[in-house]
């Protein structure tokens, strides 16, 4: 085989990889577009009952890590006047306790698994009829603060 063979049969292979990239990232992006349902594993659904709300009660719980790094931007973000439960994978920061914020250490394979949380940090909204109002990853204060704001109407 000539070297403009070789080259010419390696070219059309490119091509080939290459038109089924662009299908499958169509694909990604026409799923997107539909408005895809929510991942099954990432946290409890809208409406569902939240676990341990009778040890939590109602309120903005947070999910964190100590060795997280825009989680303590995220605690700190949180307005004062509503309930708040920090609870930590392992051990807490000493910034984490604060008035009106119960912390909780140690809940990796407890309330995490419970609430099924993919990552820090995560927060879920229980309200006041032990239903979960809304529950999704916050990377920043102003995810936390447009969950909160949502949540509200």
């Amino acid at each position: 085989m000539s070297f403009q063979n070789s080259a010419l049969l390696l070219s059309w292979v490119a091509i080939l990889l290459l038109a089924l990239v662009v299908a499958g990232l169509v694909r990604q992006v026409h799923a997107l577009g539909q408005g895809a349902s929510r991942p099954a594993g990432l946290g409890p659904a809208p409406g569902a009952p939240a676990p341990a709300f009778d040890r939590l009660g109602p309120g903005l719980l947070l999910f964190l890590d100590r060795e997280c790094g825009v989680c303590a931007d995220v605690l700190a973000a949180v307005p004062d006047g509503r309930p708040l439960h920090a609870i930590f994978a392992g051990p807490p920061p000493g910034e984490a306790a604060r008035p009106g914020v119960t912390v909780l250490a140690g809940e990796q394979d407890g309330l995490f698994a419970d609430y099924r949380v993919p990552a820090t940090p995560f927060a879920v909204l229980v309200g006041t009829d032990g239903r979960v109002r809304a529950a999704e990853p916050v990377g920043s204060p102003e995810a936390l603060r447009a969950l909160t704001l949502e949540a509200a109407r």
